[in-house]
């Protein structure tokens, strides 16, 4: 049985990961990299890897609503950092605001993130040449 993880974790892990591979996202790019790990995660695991709810119209109108409301603002430009959380720390009064921490995937979980975002890269790499 796989983890449920916030999309959130997940879109940060893809931002960091494509953009230190130098490829562009953007925020509808990034929609449809979640449909596809979602799409594997209930074949491999029977659940979503999310616990935030999810719409789907269709196979190109997948959507985590809470990921659409925090990267609308970035329309089609590239995403250089995740989005900021904020966070209260134990024992602190101060609130912190900092990005959204990437999971810490087991391997069989690691193998469905990889093999999707390996599978957007050649794409990409296709469409751009």
């Amino acid at each position: 049985m796989g983890n449920i993880y916030s999309a959130q974790n997940i879109a940060a892990y893809f931002i960091y990961e494509l953009n230190e591979k130098g490829a562009f996202i953007n925020s509808h790019s990034l929609q449809r990299l979640l449909a596809v790990v979602d799409k594997l995660w209930y074949k491999t695991f029977g659940h979503s890897a999310f616990k935030e709810d999810t719409a789907s119209f269709s196979e190109s109108n997948y959507y985590v609503k809470d990921i659409y409301e925090t990267y609308e603002e970035f329309g089609n430009q590239h995403l250089t950092l995740p989005a900021k959380e904020w966070h209260l720390e134990y024992g602190q009064f101060q609130l912190v605001q900092r990005t959204y921490g990437v999971p810490v995937f087991t391997s069989k979980e690691a193998l469905i993130v990889n093999s999707v975002l390996n599978k957007f890269c050649k794409i990409s790499l296709k469409i751009a040449s």
